[in-house]
């Protein structure tokens, strides 16, 4: 720059100099007409230009002088502020970036172990503290979330076994891992802060089962907010088709690039980008990339969802024949006239005497069948999977069941549902299933995100009821099994939740459409096990000829036909008398009977008086009142956490509905789940065939008998089926007395105090459920 301006400014010299030389002659005459300052102030004048040209050259002079001296200053205030942050780098580096790397395995022959140990050994030669842990030892449902805050890195070897099941060692931890997953209580921030990484070992000539296990636990611990801080690894047994030659080369490849990895992190680096700019040079959001590619390799692991098989009454009325059968998605119901349009396109004639499909009788039982060829099972295969996804154990062709986590918490002493509180079942003795996968409704708030078929009436294969029940028993006890030796499992708890003395026919869909329900209860009382059959009031007729059970429940889940029909969504043109008979065929019935209120803010909160005028028209012995669970976002369904009532303004309501009511007041309360009790004190003017009379109270003497004396409804029941029907009992006959914890107002509010309360550490949210 130095130079260039001396040769401008010799450029500019000459020309002055040889411009002043030419016009000295020509200036010579008049310098002498004029005097000296005249000649000077026209001398001036005449060179003008040079004078500003020069002018000009010592202001860029001085403005280049100014822009070298604020470049010198600018040099060394960048030296300064790179020696401060040399020093603040220095002072980075004595902060912990990772605190120390947790190995887990699980293992069946011994590979996994010797990996995860071989693996410390060389992450403690990094200076890193290393630690060694047994799946089967480790309780995540205590412990994973605390992984979250300690800076410490998870890694996760895990061997692939039988079937694509995990190892014994770790079926516990990815039993909780999977369930934890599909769970909207967790979230998909549960496990936010979890860095891990995943080795799996496997064998390629299992084709369909190839490192299942390890591609699992990084599917889940991923959809629960675990950071992956690198790429899953799979090591082959299989030599032929390893990548490196062996299991132990895919593992001490996979080890290297775990090893480069954990040095960044401990230097506090992060992941570089690995994304194509558009623009060909740097990336400048590198985080963006990363997660994009997790994002691909999650979904694709995950696999394509499931079309949801249903359709509503409105649909019905909106919508053609034709163009019901040209769309994609169709009603499990439809699919009979659907095969049947076909094969008139086809040119086969049908003998609809011989085709009829299966029809609900008065009796429970078969009175129409069509050809075994052309009845359909209800569980299709995607729907197999979608519903396996979400541990369900599939029972036949349309029947499941389900371990509920009140039993998992009772198992170790962590309490019992509100039924516990309420009527005195043991919560770890409890079945939940259904022998009908498929329902005439489609509740807003329905836990299974309609992922169940739907319909009117059966129209699929029927599986007998000694099958279903003796299959759901096995799974249910499998189930149990699995937490043998788990951490904080009570041993005598264990043992007797493998003898299940209680069944909740209210796992999912509408239990009383099977159509033989009747048998399938009197198998379970046989097998002196009590029956909660939960229906949606959509089949009068079904429960008029039910046998007696234990407990029968109607949902009451609104009090009007327009908030029923938006609630419920029934699928029944006729719903609303449906729903009304219902009610009134509760009210025949002798045995204990409930009503379920299920309480959405904005939705149903406000319709007291109706509630009151359903109650009076079915009598029931108790109501449950419940605050609605948030099921996590749904396109099928609009609810949000602000329709979720909180508990004091579900005992408002509860108040205000049992003072408008003449023989009713609040027995109970579990406030763990949202949920309280009003139960009848007396029947005014019973029916003639009832054995009730006004001097039978739910509460005699000021206390209360809402719980169930087990073993004498047993007899009642055995007695009943004995006399053909003759011997009849009523709901009185079977009553126990209610504990003081279990009443309203006590301090408890209804945790048995037997049992310790459990509160989930470093996590607010609310994932109590019911």
């Amino acid at each position: 720059m130095f130079s260039l301006f001396a040769t401008m400014l010799a450029l500019f010299g000459v020309i002055f100099l040889c411009v002043g030389s030419l016009s000295i002659s020509e200036n010579t005459v008049s310098q002498d007409v004029h005097s000296p300052t005249e000649n000077y102030l026209l001398w001036m004048w005449q060179r003008r230009l040079y004078i500003y040209s020069a002018a000009a050259l010592l202001f860029g002079f001085c403005f280049f002088l100014q822009v070298a001296r604020r470049k010198i200053n600018d040099t060394e205030d960048s030296k300064a502020n790179k020696a401060a942050k040399s020093n603040n780098s220095s002072e980075k580096d004595a902060d912990v970036h990772v605190s120390g790397v947790k190995i887990f395995y699980g293992s069946q022959t011994g590979t996994a172990k010797g990996f995860a140990t071989e693996l410390s050994e060389e992450v403690e030669n990094l200076g890193i503290s290393a630690q060694v842990i047994d799946m089967k030892v480790y309780d995540p449902d205590d412990q994973l979330v605390d992984e979250c805050v300690t800076k410490s890195v998870c890694v996760f070897l895990v061997a692939t076994y039988t079937d694509g099941q995990p190892t014994e060692n770790a079926e516990w931890f990815c039993k909780w891992v999977e369930e934890a997953s599909t769970d909207f209580r967790y979230g998909i921030k549960f496990l936010k802060g979890l860095r891990y990484a995943v080795f799996g070992l496997g064998n390629s000539v299992y084709v369909g089962h190839y490192n299942t296990v390890g591609k699992n636990v990084d599917k889940w611990l991923w959809m629960l907010g675990g950071k992956r801080i690198m790429s899953r690894g799979e090591g082959d047994c299989n030599v032929v088709k390893s990548r490196n030659g062996s299991v132990q080369a895919d593992f001490l490849a996979w080890k290297v690039k775990f090893l480069n990895r954990l040095k960044a992190l401990s230097k506090g680096e992060k992941k570089s980008c690995s994304g194509n700019c558009k623009s060909g040079g740097s990336c400048k959001n590198k985080k963006k990339h990363g997660a994009d590619e997790e994002e691909k390799a999650a979904v694709q692991d995950n696999g394509s969802e499931v079309d949801l098989i249903e359709s509503s009454s409105e649909d019905e009325e909106s919508v053609l024949p034709d163009e019901k059968i040209s769309r994609s998605v169709v009603d499990v119901e439809d699919l009979g006239n659907i095969m049947t349009n076909i094969k008139k396109a086809k040119g086969v004639k049908e003998d609809r005497v011989d085709g009829q499909v299966v029809k609900l009788s008065k009796l429970n039982g078969v009175t129409k069948t069509e050809d075994e060829e052309e009845r359909r099972e209800m569980i299709t295969p995607a729907l197999r999977e979608a519903l396996s996804k979400q541990g369900y154990k599939l029972i036949g062709s349309h029947s499941g069941v389900k371990l509920c986590r009140w039993t998992k918490s009772m198992l170790r002493g962590r309490g019992g549902c509100y039924k516990h509180t309420f009527y005195g079942i043991e919560s770890h003795r409890c079945m939940e299933t259904t022998p009908s996968l498929a329902c005439a409704n489609k509740c807003v708030f329905c836990w299974r995100h309609h992922t169940n078929p739907v319909g009117t009436e059966w129209r699929w294969k029927m599986d007998p009821a000694e099958e279903i029940l003796q299959d759901a028993l096995e799974k249910h006890q499998n189930m149990i099994r699995q937490f043998r030796g788990v951490p904080g499992v009570k041993p005598e708890r264990y043992e007797e939740g493998l003898s299940v003395k209680h069944c909740a026919l209210s796992l999912v869909g509408e239990p009383i459409m099977y159509p033989e329900i009747n048998t399938f209860l009197r198998l379970l009382h046989s097998n002196r096990i009590s029956s909660f059959l939960v229906t949606n009031a959509q089949f009068p007729e079904e429960i008029r000829n039910l046998v007696p059970v234990t407990q029968l429940y109607v949902s009451v889940d609104a009090s009007t036909k327009d908030s029923l029909k938006k609630i419920d969504r029934p699928l029944f043109k006729d719903f609303w008398p449906r729903f009304l008979d219902s009610l009134r065929a509760l009210g025949e019935k002798r045995q204990r009977t409930v009503y379920r209120l299920t309480l959405v803010k904005a939705w149903n909160v406000e319709e007291l008086q109706a509630y009151s005028e359903l109650i009076a028209l079915g009598q029931p012995d108790f109501i449950e009142v419940k605050g609605v669970t948030y099921c996590g976002e749904s396109s099928a369904s609009s609810l949000t956490m602000a329709n979720v009532p909180w508990h004091q303004e579900v005992v408002a309501f509860v108040r205000q509905l049992a003072d408008m009511l003449p023989h009713y007041e609040i027995a109970c309360e579990h406030e763990h789940s949202n949920c309280l009790l009003i139960a009848h004190t007396k029947r005014c003017s019973p029916p003639s065939h009832s054995a009730r009379s006004d001097s039978c109270l739910f509460k005699v003497n000021g206390e209360w008998w809402t719980w169930i004396n087990y073993d004498r409804f047993q007899e009642l029941v055995q007695a009943h089926d004995d006399s053909e029907g003759q011997q009849s009992f009523s709901a009185l006959d079977y009553v126990a007395k209610t504990p003081s914890w279990a009443l309203f107002g006590a301090n408890e509010q209804g945790f048995d105090p037997a049992d310790t309360r459990f509160q989930r550490r470093n996590k607010t949210k609310d994932i109590s459920g019911c």
